[in-house]
């Protein structure tokens, strides 16, 4: 669960900011935000170095609303401060068809960045699901494919690690 509880208005790395725009400069330039130029969450590699994306952030309830009725499991979207939703631009990369791989590097870029700078975050998959992509690219008005919503928020849990390390999964060959 991500929490309400925060400020509109918080101080990250010395930098006064909403988590939408603290998190934005992983997506995109902020005024008064990082002294980098270049957005962090864009530095993901991807073939042929085609970048083939577009990032939609927002923090206004409404929009946070219908993309929870267009994608029913971003439910966590009620109580987080943001939505990130990374989408595929495939006419960027004519030829190769690694769009879904590239967003994908994005998309985890984001999740580590959003981690550094105290944020919670859960990564909703869109593309390929139907009617999910459709209709959360309705919602943005896009003619680009959703991949993913991300929720952030500051996190009102620190819940136990899911994952863990299995051996038999990795071959030294």
């Amino acid at each position: 669960n991500i929490s309400t509880k925060s400020e509109p208005l918080i101080e990250k790395k010395g930098t006064p900011a909403s988590p939408a725009t603290a998190l934005a400069n992983s997506v995109l330039p902020v005024p008064g935000g990082p002294t980098s130029k270049t957005p962090l969450g864009t530095l993901a590699p991807s073939a042929v170095n085609s970048r083939p994306w577009e990032f939609y952030v927002t923090e206004r309830d409404e929009i946070k609303e219908r993309l929870m009725q267009a994608h029913p499991a971003s439910r966590m979207l009620e109580t987080a401060s943001a939505a990130i939703i990374v989408c595929g631009r495939p006419d960027l990369q004519p030829g190769h068809g690694f769009w879904p791989q590239d967003c994908g590097a994005a998309i985890e870029n984001i999740l580590l960045q959003a981690t550094a700078l105290g944020y919670g975050t859960c990564w909703c998959g869109c593309y390929p699901t139907e009617p999910r992509t459709s209709q959360v690219q309705e919602v943005l008005g896009c003619g680009s494919i959703p991949v993913a919503v991300v929720a952030v928020g500051v996190p009102d849990e620190s819940p136990a690690r899911k994952g863990f390390y299995d051996e038999t999964r990795v071959k030294f060959i």
